[in-house]
């Protein structure tokens, strides 16, 4: 493999300048004249250019259509990166949307239905036959624009905050520890939950109160009723909720495929399975949270911390009520991660992949290139 790390030094002669002034002994005296005095140089410079690449063994436009693999290489890694997590994410969601909306119902009925004299919650089958029953099969998917809207960046953010996050908290010796993982694993999360919070107000709002139809009117309600502050309602337990989720879910991710065998580490069933595993830990750890970070986002909640919303919640339905709609949660998520995650790693290792053709595509033209010149030159 040829090493193009290596610096190149090119020595141009500089008309009028005495070369006896390079050697060491005469140095100092030459630097010690005036400057401009006609008797020695006026000027030197010794210039450090960066690295360039062999652009000239570039893969031609036929070699491209022979590996098109390569071309995947042509793209800006970011780029793909931020366009994976979107693509990924919004088809999750999508997918799933109609156990998310059930999940939402199940999480507030108590909230709602307590402010109407009731104080119940309600099941899983009761969500779907309510659903359908009042808003008919369009029901199921109420709110999934603005949650797509939502998920593209916060996908995007969050897969490529995570990578960059690793190497941040790498040791000096390049290895990553665990609490590095987990650390890596919980700013992303953090991260990507600021950023796109309002929209998550936003799609709750629209799931489960009547008599909205759209995003904007919704906003335009809270701003007019309840101020801009609205839009982060419930943000401290949403990023207390998902710091701890993202940390453990990517973490168990990376280490159990780190512990898989090198011949399985590469293939998407492995990927997959690992993603559910993962997804399965992090949301029995953490689905409590959410419960509280839903109720607080609702107009009219009286709740204002969680240390208020938990034992309130407690006292409304029990210690139940803090896993209402786990199971919908639980359909909804597991696939949803799994997807995620083994889109981001399929992805990885596709970049990978063109990153090596191209460089085996290069190598091969810089050889013929070198022959080329050899050839030409013993003739």
């Amino acid at each position: 493999m040829r090493d193009n790390s290596q610096a190149t030094l090119t020595w141009r002669e500089i008309p009028g300048l005495d070369p006896t002034c390079l050697s060491a002994p005469r140095l100092r005296q030459c630097k010690s004249r005036p400057f401009g005095d006609g008797r020695g140089p006026n000027f030197a410079c010794i210039s450090l250019a960066e690295k360039r690449e062999d652009k000239e063994f570039s893969p031609s436009f036929d070699q491209i259509l022979k590996h098109p693999l390569a071309m995947v290489a042509l793209v800006p890694k970011d780029a793909a990166l931020f366009a994976a997590g979107a693509i990924a994410g919004a088809a999750a969601k999508t997918v799933t949307a109609p156990l998310d909306r059930i999940k939402l119902l199940m999480q507030t009925h108590g909230l709602r239905a307590g402010q109407a004299g009731a104080k119940k919650g309600i099941g899983f089958l009761e969500a779907i036959s309510l659903v359908g029953k009042e808003e008919g099969l369009k029901g199921y998917w109420k709110g999934n624009l603005p949650q797509v809207i939502r998920v593209i960046p916060y996908s995007a953010v969050q897969l490529f905050a995570y990578e960059s996050y690793k190497k941040l908290f790498r040791g000096k010796d390049g290895e990553l520890s665990l609490i590095g993982r987990l650390a890596a694993g919980a700013c992303a999360g953090m991260t990507s939950t600021f950023v796109t919070y309002p929209l998550d107000v936003l799609r709750l709002r629209l799931a489960v109160e009547p008599g909205y139809k759209t995003m904007s009117q919704v906003a335009a309600n809270m701003l007019r009723e309840e101020g801009f502050a609205s839009f982060y309602n419930g943000l401290g337990p949403s990023l207390i909720g998902i710091a701890p989720y993202i940390a453990v879910n990517f973490c168990v991710f990376d280490l159990v495929k780190k512990s898989l065998p090198e011949k399985y580490q590469k293939r998407t069933e492995a990927s997959m399975v690992t993603a559910l595993v993962s997804a399965t830990v992090a949301t029995l750890m953490c689905y409590p949270l959410d419960t509280v970070r839903r109720q607080m986002q609702l107009k009219g909640t009286p709740y204002v911390t969680v240390l208020d919303a938990i034992p309130g919640i407690v006292a409304r339905d029990c210690l139940v009520g803090l896993y209402r709609g786990f199971i919908p949660n639980a359909l909804k998520s597991l696939p949803n991660s799994s997807i995620r995650l083994t889109t981001f790693d399929s992805v990885k290792r596709l970049i990978a992949s063109g990153e090596k053709e191209l460089q085996r595509i290069t190598e091969e033209n810089h050889k013929n290139a070198d022959q080329s010149a050899s050839d030409n030159g013993s003739s």
